[in-house]
């Protein structure tokens, strides 16, 4: 019976051993385990700063298309002011050559307006069309047929195929 007693020492060492050797690896796959969270949680810290930044890029950047947008067509204007201000610095009595630098300035304007998609509504001797003339009244007028546009009080604009004023016009009676 004492060599019975022996092997039961000699089965719990290797049992020990075996737990102390799961024991070991458990840790070591722990360690791996903690090592991998915190390279995934560094990956997604920098992910969130990154993401962070490019927000603020494209705030930045939006911020300065916002600010800047009417640059193109304000640098085109220039030469309208200036020839308004060359119109008014003129010290002459000459009605028609005041007209005539008064019309190349609205041309000129026109023209600018034109490049951006400004379009002007003039709708003189057209039939009304409600979705872009104004009618603000109704005149006999023996040579025009009835609905038609005779005369146009103001005239009204489109930029790119969306009404911003519409034309304000008189209308022949029936």
């Amino acid at each position: 019976m004492h060599n019975n007693d022996s092997h039961p020492a000699q089965g719990a060492d290797a049992a020990g051993e075996a737990v102390s050797a799961d024991l070991e690896a458990l840790k070591a796959r722990v360690a791996e385990l903690e090592a991998g969270n915190t390279e995934l949680r560094e990956t997604v810290l920098r992910e969130k700063a990154e993401l962070e930044n490019q927000r603020r890029r494209l705030h930045r950047d939006l911020e300065q298309a916002r600010r800047f947008a009417n640059e193109k067509l304000l640098n085109e204007l220039l030469p309208v002011f200036d020839g308004l201000e060359s119109g008014l610095a003129v010290e002459t009595a000459d009605v028609a050559a005041m007209r005539q630098g008064l019309g190349l300035t609205l041309k000129s304007l026109l023209k600018v307006g034109e490049s951006h998609g400004l379009a002007q509504v003039d709708p003189l001797g057209q039939p009304l069309d409600p979705e872009r003339h104004h009618a603000v009244s109704m005149v006999e007028s023996p040579g025009a047929e009835a609905g038609t546009v005779v005369s146009v009080l103001q005239k009204g604009y489109v930029l790119n195929d969306r009404l911003l004023r519409p034309a304000l016009v008189a209308v022949a009676k029936d």
